[in-house]
């Protein structure tokens, strides 16, 4: 599970806000090695991050962001 993976499912759901759970849960990856994929992906501005305002519950957690394709 790499960086590719994670931005390309965010670009193909371009216009749709998702939590780091849920988008490890789409991928069927570890939340661990997405969690580093997101924070690299920030680090370098390729994806846009926002506070959680619905404050969405996956697996009993609340996201703190969401994120999505620039």
């Amino acid at each position: 599970m790499g960086q590719q993976e994670v931005f390309t499912f965010l670009k193909k759901k371009r216009n749709k806000w998702f939590t780091s759970r849920q988008i490890a849960d789409k991928l069927k990856a570890s939340y661990g090695s997405v969690s580093v994929s997101i924070m690299k992906l920030r680090q370098s501005g390729q994806i846009k991050f926002k506070k959680n305002m619905l404050r969405t519950k996956t697996r009993g957690r609340a996201g703190k962001f969401v994120y999505r394709h620039k």
